[in-house]
């Protein structure tokens, strides 16, 4: 297809058997120039239809024609940020925006520590770099494709909208991994970005990249979970992203880590509001002891220590998703200054280069932990691991204030980061919530006390039922202590087509 002339470049689209004009710089929200970029233009015109035909075939089921109150990104400062209105997803403006460049940055990290930032690609790195930004792109749609169905099961409009948010919002940042792979990869890059169209969640013979982007996201409860363990995942890996020496990389993320707070919310506030319901329900029962589970279940609400094995597992499955807490290809990102550590600029106490550093690895020898002291270059998994347990830590306390508020004595906590896990120092070994060493048979005969099991996800299941009439919320969710953008309680958050 020829690229037209004028600045305001359109390409014509098939969606369904209509066909329908597009005109990028209004469609698409960028800071980049796009409209004088011809090479850029002609990737976008083949990836485009693709991805709304991706996005027909795998973005929320049943709700294509619907028309969703969503908050749109049109720039990157205050005034363009967030834009709210009623939308169709398939119309949605998804768009290309980076942070602010800052003049004169230099590369934080690693070898090159001091040196300007990069414009383009440093070649002795390209694969490395693109790697990073394939794996980071590949999260985003697979976690739309995960979540696809659960609008059929919403508690409430508020929280139908609040997932379509967040379902819009992991396809813009797609489209920021897309353009980074399709403006400075070439023919390469053009085959990763379609490659993100044609991988699926949990299919078998091209399945997403990182294990728990293909586990199910059968229920609400799981959606919180996720939004708030594994989203949070997200949230450290884009912001040790953030700090790398390829600055439009870096930009890409800063931006997106604004988006990622959105996410983060959603889950928190999600579980909270479960507990909320939960508590209330049983203080006007009568009933104390939080583990008389049958008791609480008959109420129509998720018994607190239901939510503690929903949370070991969502916690365990997203502790993988750092990788082995010793890692040769950690290294080697960070001492090209390709990806930096959490927070890298506000790190005190280092040289940033790590050449002759040490931190501290708990690994499992003859049986038992041993706290070892490795070269911190090779622990720089092990690190943004233990930087996304404290971070984790936040909301859980968040949630037992609100569980004593109301009285009853029960902790939602951490396990043992050796939990459950099947990547890295602990794969292999059976390992309690607090920190015992099992054999296979205490392990397997103690699980269920850790991890749901089938009955506590069909009773999971029983509450599932869609709950639509604005103002209204399921049994087992309480409402928000406020609305959208300061909309009133009964607010039509999505109007059902």
């Amino acid at each position: 297809m020829s690229q037209p002339d004028t600045l305001v470049e359109s390409v014509e689209q098939v969606r369904g058997d209509a066909f329908v004009e597009v005109k990028y710089d209004e469609a698409i929200p960028n800071n980049v120039d796009l409209s004088s970029d011809k090479q850029l233009l002609r990737a976008l015109e083949s990836w485009h239809p693709n991805y709304l035909q991706w996005w027909q075939d795998m973005g929320p089921e049943g709700f294509q024609t619907s028309e969703v109150y969503l908050r749109t990104a049109v720039g990157v400062d205050p005034s363009g940020w967030a834009k709210f209105g009623h939308v169709k997803m398939p119309d949605y403006r998804w768009g290309i925006l980076l942070a602010p460049r800052v003049e004169g940055r230099t590369i934080p990290c690693g070898r090159h520590k001091g040196q300007p930032a990069w414009q383009e690609v440093p070649g002795e790195y390209r694969s490395l770099l693109r790697r990073l930004i394939v794996v980071q792109g590949d999260t985003e749609p697979a976690s739309v494709e995960q979540q696809r169905f659960l609008g059929k099961s919403a508690p409430s409009l508020y929280d139908m909208r609040n997932l379509f948010q967040v379902n819009v919002e992991e396809g813009r940042h797609l489209w920021a991994m897309v353009y980074l792979l399709v403006k400075y990869f070439g023919k390469d890059g053009r085959e990763e970005a379609q490659a993100l169209l044609e991988r699926r969640s949990g299919q078998q013979d091209n399945p997403r990249i990182l294990g728990a982007f293909n586990e199910r996201t059968p229920d609400w409860l799981s959606f919180f979970m996720f939004t708030y363990f594994t989203d949070r995942d997200g949230k450290m890996q884009l912001a040790a992203l953030a700090e790398s020496g390829f600055d439009p990389l870096s930009r890409s993320c800063r931006f997106m880590l604004t988006e990622e707070a959105h996410h983060l919310f959603v889950g928190e506030t999600g579980v909270q509001r479960t507990i909320e319901a939960t508590c209330a329900a049983m203080k006007k029962a009568g009933i104390t002891d939080p583990h008389d589970v049958a008791a609480v279940r008959k109420l129509g609400v998720v018994d607190l220590p239901l939510l503690q094995r929903k949370a070991n597992f969502h916690m365990s499955v997203t502790r993988d998703l750092f990788g082995s807490e010793i890692s040769s290809n950690a290294a080697e990102a960070f001492s090209t200054g390709l990806k930096g550590r959490f927070n890298e600029a506000k790190l005190e106490g280092d040289d940033h280069v790590l050449q002759d550093a040490t931190y501290t690895v708990t690994r499992v020898v003859d049986g038992r932990f041993v706290d070892e002291a490795v070269p911190a270059l090779r622990a720089i998994n092990c690190r943004l691991l233990d930087d996304y347990i404290a971070d984790c830590q936040g909301g859980i306390d968040r949630w037992n204030k609100v569980i004593e508020k109301a009285g009853f004595a029960f902790r939602i906590t951490q396990p043992h980061k050796g939990f459950n896990r099947r990547i890295g120092e602990f794969a292999g070994h059976r390992i309690s919530p607090d920190g015992r060493l099992l054999t296979e048979a205490e392990w397997h005969a103690a699980q269920g006390n850790w991890l749901p099991n089938d009955d506590d996800m069909q009773f999971i299941s029983s509450l599932m039922k869609p709950c639509v009439e604005p103002g209204r919320y399921a049994s087992w969710i309480a409402p928000p202590a406020r609305g959208i953008n300061n909309q009133p309680q009964e607010f039509e958050y999505v109007k059902i087509a």
